[in-house]
């Protein structure tokens, strides 16, 4: 039975989007060509430009999916606990497992932020993870186990070690033993909110 233009086009733009993410994986953005995306998807060239307008686009959209994903993860962990303390604690060590992945650390933590230019880069963020790191935060102040004060100051800190830890995480050569500790002094700072 052929295929529809549409599942066609679908097949394609899935094509193109899991051979970039493995190679931004495994080469960086600055060292991955579109011919060489082209061809290892298995698509002429035009056809890359017809689904995405350029390499920047392309790479977008790959790092939109990875922090899709983080989110989800983060959001999934979270949820399985039902108190709110429990459910940033479990957040917080999603987020960290998640990013010492490969595809995360180079494309999500290393490259994200220099290819689209950090505003860019925080808002996709901010449609993933760090949005319910923020939600976390803010139950915790309604409930009354954190003292009332900004929220968005307190996410963006916690943020900002969780990545600057994620990217040490991903140099380690005892990745196990340096996430526990990660963890335990995570656990320790978050603890001195309450």
């Amino acid at each position: 039975m052929a295929r529809t233009k549409q599942q066609q086009r679908e097949a394609t733009t899935a094509a193109l989007h899991t051979t970039a993410r493995r190679l931004f994986t495994e080469h960086g953005y600055n060292n991955v060509g579109l011919d060489t995306i082209a061809q290892a998807a298995g698509v002429t060239k035009g056809a890359l430009y017809h689904h995405f307008t350029s390499k920047a686009a392309l790479f977008r959209a790959v790092l939109a999916t990875i922090q899709h994903e983080v989110g989800e993860r983060v959001h999934l962990a979270a949820e399985a606990h039902p108190d709110p303390w429990t459910q940033l604690v479990e957040g917080c060590r999603a987020f960290l497992t998640a990013s010492a992945e490969p595809d995360t650390q180079r494309i999500m933590l290393i490259d994200g932020p220099a290819v689209l230019g950090w505003h860019e880069w925080r808002a996709l963020d901010e449609r993933s993870s760090a949005r319910h790191l923020t939600e976390a935060l803010r139950t915790l102040v309604d409930n009354g186990t954190i003292p009332p004060q900004p929220v968005e100051p307190v996410a963006r800190l916690l943020s900002g070690a969780m990545n600057e830890a994620a990217l040490w995480l991903a140099q380690s050569d005892n990745t196990e033993a340096d996430r526990d500790a990660t963890m335990a002094a995570l656990i320790r700072m978050l603890n001195s909110l309450r």
